[in-house]
Order: structure tokens, then sequence, then C-alpha cells
């Protein structure tokens, strides 16, 4: 198939037309007419007013298959994720069963090749059964036809320090990393739901004090240094994280880490009524430690943007707000939140929003094929944003199968216009293609 973009904007050069061949970026420039080179173009795009992106890339999305179909499948998920302009999507180990063996990695691999919207890579386990005893099997599923290079216990915490040593110098043999979700046990336990301060004290919520976080990411980045291996943070959500990943970087050890749409925009007074759409783990910070993110992203601190993408069904959301699952959904709407809140701000240009939403999340998960220049050459993974587009989102039009969907009546600045996975459009004019 051979498809044309005419007109649009591309960061750094201006607007050009693009000539996609087989899934590859054959031309750039101005190609006058239809036909290019002697070959009839199968489909043209009118990018005029639009921004072309490397394809997006999301570290953290759970897709809740197997298991918990009601709530999420890949296929579901896929299309969500396609809708928010991502070609690539990692998905997380805490499915049932755990995605802690070479065959389970699989089996993910394979259903995400079947919704053929995006590529699904999976994310393996840390520890067998994510117990944080023994580890999983970090070595076969690297060796599998998943490639697996991502690990994550995810919403447990590996909490053990030799547990979490083992597991660093285990990936390190085969280039992988340790994504850590940075919570001590001791500190906020499972019924944590709140930042801990006088709001929790106000509410009656059981708070999640911001140094349950801060400790486990000094305590995985000296461990990091100790290994000479890679560790990832996830969703920072306090200053007191950025500061200690900013010391580790000017150290040379080997951090990278990733912010969620919803923690550069959303602030914990949302709580104040209760409402369980706003439960998320770990919860919602103030407006200082929101500054702090959003400063760290801009500079560089922080390397990502992850969208932490959690869909639960209403019988496991709908719930006072301490016994809700905890979680929100991010892969639709996490580009519009990035433009209102980096972009609209000036912190951000669109060739930043490239770097932290593609090209480095492609680089720390190992994904080749995702986040690369456009470029002649390059496979035709992209992204066309309108930036002045405004959309009010509607969680009942979400393609998800869930609706705990924080930005249900917000209006924000900025959507994705098309998605193309080497060269087919999943996505035109904001609908599955």
């Amino acid at each position: 198939m051979s498809l044309l973009i005419k007109g649009a904007d591309l960061v750094g050069a201006g607007r050009q037309d693009v000539l996609i061949r087989n899934g590859v970026i054959t031309e750039i420039g101005k190609i006058q007419d239809a036909r290019a080179g002697s070959e009839q173009v199968d489909q043209t795009i009118d990018a005029d007013g639009l921004i072309a992106l490397p394809g997006l890339v999301d570290l953290h999305t759970h897709l809740r298959e197997p298991g918990r179909e009601d709530a999420e499948t890949i296929a579901s998920g896929s299309a969500a994720a396609a809708i928010g302009g991502f070609t690539a999507i990692l998905a997380m180990a805490n499915t049932s069963p755990v995605t802690d063996t070479a065959e389970a990695a699989e089996r993910v691999l394979d259903l995400g090749r079947l919704a053929a919207l995006v590529d699904v890579q999976p994310v393996g386990a840390v520890t067998k059964g994510l117990a944080g005893e023994e580890l999983a099997e970090l070595g076969l599923m690297a060796r599998s036809r998943a490639r697996v290079r991502v690990f994550s216990d995810d919403g447990r915490c590996v909490h053990d320090a030799r547990v979490m040593r083992r597991a660093l110098e285990y990936v390190k043999a085969f280039g992988g990393v340790v994504s850590q979700h940075a919570q001590d046990p001791q500190l906020a336990d499972h019924n944590a739901c709140c930042h801990e301060g006088e709001l929790s004290g106000r509410l009656g919520l059981p708070g999640w004090p911001g140094i349950a976080e801060e400790v486990i990411v000094a305590r995985d980045v000296m461990l990091a240094r100790h290994t000479g291996s890679r560790v990832h943070i996830a969703h920072v959500s306090t200053a007191g994280s950025v500061e200690v990943i900013r010391w580790a970087k000017a150290q040379g050890i080997q951090v990278t880490s990733e912010v969620t749409p919803h923690h550069l925009m959303l602030t914990t007074d949302l709580l104040a009524g209760y409402d369980p759409t706003f439960k998320v783990n770990p919860p919602l910070r103030p407006s200082e430690d929101v500054e702090a993110l959003r400063a760290a992203l801009a500079d560089g601190t922080i390397d990502a943007v992850a969208t932490d993408h959690a869909p639960h069904a209403r019988h496991d959301k709908e719930h006072a707000f301490v016994d809700a699952a905890p979680g929100m959904l991010g892969l639709e709407t996490a580009l519009s939140v990035v433009s209102d809140v980096m972009v609209g701000s000036g912190l951000l240009d669109w060739a930043g929003v490239a770097q932290v939403m593609s090209m480095r999340p492609a680089r720390i998960a190992g994904l080749s094929g995702h986040g690369r220049p456009i470029a002649v050459g390059e496979p035709a993974n992209l992204t066309l944003v309108d930036p002045s587009a405004t959309v009010t989102v509607d969680r009942d039009l979400s393609m998800s199968l869930s609706r705990n969907n924080p930005w249900h009546g917000r209006q924000l600045t900025g959507a994705v216009h098309a998605t193309l996975l080497r060269g087919l459009p999943t996505v035109l004019k904001g609908a599955l293609a």
C-alpha cells in the first residue's frame, strides 16, 4: 500500500509532504500530485494544519486480559490506544494468570497481533505471582518470541532489597530494565488512598505520605549504581522523588522515570467529594508536587509520559472511596492533557512532546521500530495531531470497556487526527479507520 500525507508540519522541518510505501517513509518534500514516481498512490491524507509526530509509545498500560475481560481486553485497550495516537503500548504483568512465564508473555504478544491496531509488548513480572519473593522467569521471557525487556511487579512494590538487587543483576545480562512501583508497604499500606496531609485527616481517609515513595526511589537508584544496571521509576508523583532522580542522574546512575498525565494536571483537592474516579495509586498530590513534576518533565529529569491506563469494571470502582479499586483511564486523552498542560504553558514544544511521548519511551523499552525520526527509510509509525482542536471528553464515547474516566466533561486542547501503524491508518479524522 502507498499513502501520501499532504502538507503536514514536520517538527523542525516545516510544512512537508510525506510519501509512504509498504510501511516505510520513501520521500519527504513537495510532492505535487496524486502520483509519485511511476506508481499510483492508494490514499492521500490532507494534513493541512496538522503536526506530524512519531507514533506515541506508552510504557505503562493495563489491558486486563487474561483474567478481567469485563474491564478491558487487549482488543479494546488497543483501540483506545490507537485513538490516543499510540502505535506501541507495554502491557503490564498484573493479569490473571500473571505474566511471569515465557508462555504467558507470548500469549499477550499473540493477542496483540490479532488486534492489529498497535504493537502490544508484554511487560514481565519481576517475581513469581507478583509475590515479591522468588524471581520470575526473567531470562526465559527475554529469550522468548516476546523478547521481554521491561519487568515490573507494578502495583506491588518489590520491597525486599535483596530481591530487587538480584533482579537488577539478572536483567543487566540482556539489557533489561526493572520498572519499580515505589511504595514502601511499611509507610503506606494497601489501604492508603489519599495523599497524607490536612485533607486526608479532614476526610478521614488513610494517608499515603510522599516519603513512602521517596525512600524506595532512593534505595533503588543506589542499588542500580551498585549493580551497574538499569532501574525505571514508574509514575513519579512527588517533588522529593524528583530531587532523588535528579541527583542520581548527576551521578551517572542508570535511572529513568515516567510521569502520568493525571499527576501532571489533577490535584488532591479533587478527593473532597469522595468520587472514587479520582482514587489512583500513587494518589493525586498537592499543587506543589504537580508543579515540580511539570518542571522535571520539561528539563529532562523525568524522561517520559506514561498513562498508567487502569480500566476497572463498575462493580469494582463504584464503591465507597476507601473500598474502590485504584486507577483511571488515560490512553485516549494523554496527548490532549500534555498539550494543555505542557505545550499550552510553554514548558514543552511539539519536539519536546515527541521526545517524552515517543522517542524516549521507545528507547527505554528497547522498541527499535518505534520512536524513530520522521525521515526517509524509517518505519511509518506516525501520529497526526491537530494542535488547535478542542475536545470535550465524554466517557461514554470511550473505546475502553470501562468508564472510570477522570477527564469526563473537561475541555482539552489538541487532538489526535490520525494514527498510522507501519503506514496503515488505524485512526482517521479521530475515529477508527
